[in-house]
């Protein structure tokens, strides 16, 4: 029976592997192949005088990358990986692979990242890559195990939708029968709902899509987000509850993921610690204006200029709070002494944002006013705005951009290599 790499030890005695060809090195009377499964290497040696003529026929026409199936004896080698080697009884190809390969999956030569989504397949084979992935499985798991903890509920709503969350130009409108549709560009109208519904604390890991014409390193059309919301909350307990997640995830991977992290060689990995700054706009800009050239004043956005000069002075995760009210979507709370200032918050990586909050507008009518004042309609809103007329409680929540935050966390340089098959502007296959 077939068994992992990782669980072959010397004292097995005989082991029966399979996996895939990673090198090939034949020093005349001896050969010795690196044989790659999902949980590590092995190394197979071949004294050519000592093993059947079906092994020899076998090594002769095999290939780097194709699938093997070998069975012998495991033996003590300290300098093999693992500090054991193989000697086999049979060496069955399973199936050949062709060449020259599209990329060297030994690393041994280097590979543009294009040339590697091309064949993602074969790039994920690779120790370091697949590393990556199997970090972002783990954080996965930990936030969602740590949802259901928190008593949250997990939910699933539409991605083709009738109304943009936000308005914008930022839609992918696509054929819906005879109906107008477009893939969504978030799930908050529907988290928001079921806050009417009385569920009171949801959350939702799924792809979102924006038609951003960015061709950056941290932009994508289709993204992962983790989303919450939480009824009878504000703004202040949902920020505790996202810098909760962030460094429960982080002390997770740490404890589960070494191997992985040294992989991808990944030596800076630090669990940041809570809670994190909070940086009011106002102060965000001032430090941002110190140092760029362009002129920032209050109502402005933040450039990814201004992101990387205050980033570079607050050293870790903090938030920027208390955004101009002109700026955030129409459904951010306003502060009741000042309305052109709400409660909304960013959750920013020294890098990058990566994630979008705020405490909710919960009545009806100032919900109308304020898509009004955005120059939207409020009649293609609603089915949004109906649970408002019945009960809504008060209720904060965010959105945390998954991609991001894999990124960041392993110190990627974009955002694609932390997504399987990315999608961006250029690229719709594979």
């Amino acid at each position: 029976m077939r068994i992992p790499i990782q669980s072959v030890t010397p004292d097995i005695g005989h082991a029966d592997v399979c996996g895939w060809v990673h090198e090939v090195r034949d020093l005349g009377g001896l050969a010795f192949f690196l044989i790659r499964d999902r949980t590590g290497i092995l190394q197979v040696t071949i004294p050519k005088k000592k093993v059947p003529e079906a092994v020899l026929a076998a090594i002769k026409r095999v290939s780097r990358e194709s699938v093997v199936r070998v069975t012998g004896t495991v033996k003590v080698m300290e300098k093999a990986p693992g500090g054991r080697e193989l000697v086999p009884d049979t060496f069955e190809i399973v199936n050949l692979a062709e060449t020259p390969l599209p990329l060297d999956v030994s690393e041994k030569v280097g590979v543009e990242l294009d040339t590697r989504l091309d064949a993602r397949f074969l790039d994920v084979r690779r120790p370091r890559v697949a590393a990556v992935f199997h970090i972002r499985s783990a954080a996965m798991h930990v936030m969602n195990d740590y949802f259901h903890k928190k008593g949250f509920i997990g939910i699933t709503t539409p991605k083709i939708v009738a109304a943009a969350t936000e308005g914008g130009t930022e839609l992918f409108p696509i054929a819906y029968f005879d109906k107008e549709a477009f893939l969504n560009q978030s799930p908050q109208l529907y988290k928001q709902m079921m806050m009417a519904a009385g569920f009171e604390k949801v959350y939702e890991i799924g792809p979102i899509f924006r038609a951003e014409e960015h061709n950056t390193t941290k932009h994508l059309n289709e993204a992962t987000s983790i989303d919450i919301e939480v009824s009878y909350a504000d703004h202040l307990e949902v920020m505790r509850i996202l810098e909760d997640l962030i460094v429960k995830t982080y002390e997770y991977v740490n404890a589960t993921c070494s191997d992985h992290l040294a992989n991808i060689e990944c030596t800076n990995f630090t669990v940041p610690k809570a809670p994190f700054a909070r940086l009011p706009y106002t102060e965000a800009i001032e430090i941002a204006a110190k140092k760029i050239a362009e002129p920032i004043k209050f109502g402005d956005d933040i450039s990814a200029a201004a992101e990387h000069v205050i980033g570079d002075e607050m050293g870790a995760h903090y938030f920027i709070v208390d955004w101009p009210s002109s700026i955030r979507p129409y459904y951010a709370m306003p502060y009741e002494d000042d309305p052109t200032i709400c409660k909304a918050f960013d959750l920013m990586h020294p890098r990058m944002e990566l994630s979008s909050g705020a405490q909710r507008v919960h009545q009806h009518n100032l919900l109308v006013q304020q898509i009004a004042k955005k120059g939207l309609n409020p009649e293609s809103f609603e089915f949004y705005l109906k649970p408002f007329r019945y009960g809504m409680p008060p209720h904060a929540g965010w959105g945390l951009g998954a991609d991001r935050l894999i990124m960041t966390m392993l110190g990627l340089s974009n955002v694609r290599e932390a997504v399987l098959f990315p999608r961006d502007m250029h690229r719709l296959v594979p």
